[in-house]
């Protein structure tokens, strides 16, 4: 009997009848969303990015959002509006559950995890369409069923909704509306992913991605939020090219110090240094370790700080904190003259004494008695 071979690519019929169901409100999605929801919200709550992933893994939303994008170009209104309200009734019970869970805990400050879902960039969109890019092929492929994995961790739907309801819950809606412009990024960046996905692997759908109406509204969406999302991402450029130029300015002025200043560069170890620019002129506060617990003296210190500012554009001011370290050892006068070290002579192996042999006895002879002394 010869073994059947899956198709690597889904036959139409079967591929609609799949998506037809993966865009229903069952139980399984239903009871997933809440795990989901609950992991992540607790994740985030206790700042552990291990547990944020994990709730990634079992979200189901990926599953009615690209059955939508098939519906799309298929022309199949009412097969789009069943998944677009299996979303949207996942995301609402999102929303109630996590805001739920941050006004029964009421922290009051939140971690990185919370904090990083709040300022997206075209960088986060990129992500999303390609995520919703491969999170198709492997549905219409099947052989790529293996990165499906990768992808829910990639596509990170259900942390930024959490993330909204705990802000609202807390107040913050500045920050939840970060939060909300990052799940529309995803939302719309994976759409458009599987949207031009399905019209590449699919020859059937290749013309209806040119004249779906829905379709071009989608990525119309997407491409919208190119201005707010780009804004971000400016700024996170900028940002980062300050820090360098400020790391660059630090490591300078630290290394000025040591090779030429003699008082944090000989009287004393100079440990390291931090600047807080925050203040105004920027602070300076240098570690050294120094053996005279008087040293360096604040007139010291002050022709320091007058030598960093003779070379920078701006003003610093420098506070020294000293460590004193206890030198013990005895003083030994110089020698004279250099002591040499006379050249080693080559050594002999050590070879021992062998004894004399006694002599041999003939025969009918005896052997002479020792005598005493």
């Amino acid at each position: 009997m010869a073994s059947v071979v899956p198709a690597a690519v889904l036959p139409a019929a079967l591929l609609t009848r799949q998506f037809r169901a993966e865009a229903s409100l069952d139980q399984e999605f239903v009871v997933l969303t809440m795990a989901s929801s609950l992991i992540a919200s607790l994740g985030l709550l206790a700042n552990s990015a291990a547990v944020v992933i994990g709730a990634m893994l079992i979200a189901p939303w990926i599953l009615p959002l690209r059955a939508t994008a098939f519906a799309i170009l298929q022309g199949r209104l009412p097969l789009v509006g069943r998944g677009l309200l299996t979303l949207s009734i996942g995301v609402a019970t999102t929303v109630v559950l996590s805001a739920g869970l941050g006004l029964i805990v009421g922290l009051p400050v939140f971690g990185s995890e919370v904090i990083g879902r709040t300022s997206p960039n075209l960088l986060d969109l990129a992500i999303a369409i390609v995520a919703g890019a491969i999170a198709t092929y492997a549905k219409v492929r099947v052989k790529a069923v293996g990165s499906l994995a990768g992808t829910a961790i990639a596509v990170a739907l259900v942390p930024p909704v959490c993330v909204f309801g705990l802000l609202v819950a807390a107040g913050e809606w500045q920050r939840a509306q970060g939060a909300g412009l990052l799940f529309a990024a995803n939302l719309l960046g994976i759409l458009s992913g599987a949207l031009v996905t399905l019209g590449i692997t699919r020859p059937e759908l290749r013309q209806r991605l040119l004249q779906s109406r829905l379709g071009f509204v989608s990525l119309l969406l997407t491409g919208l939020l190119l201005v707010p999302l780009s804004t971000s991402f400016v700024g996170l450029i900028g940002q980062a090219r300050r820090q360098a130029s400020l790391n660059r300015v630090e490591v300078a002025i630290a290394e000025s110090l040591r090779t030429e200043t003699i008082t944090l560069g000989q009287d004393s170890e100079l440990v390291g240094i931090s600047i807080d620019w925050e203040q105004n002129p920027p602070l300076i506060r240098a570690s050294v370790r120094v053996s005279k617990p008087n040293l360096p003296t604040p007139e010291q210190v002050a022709a320091v700080q007058d030598f960093i500012n003779a070379r920078q554009t701006i003003r610093y001011r420098l506070l020294v904190q000293r460590t004193s370290i206890d030198v013990i050892g005895p003083e030994t006068a110089p020698n004279p003259r250099a002591v040499e070290v006379p050249p080693e002579e080559p050594s002999t192996p050590f070879v021992p004494s062998v004894p004399p042999l006694p002599e041999a006895i003939t025969p009918g002879t005896e052997a002479p008695e020792p005598q005493l002394p």
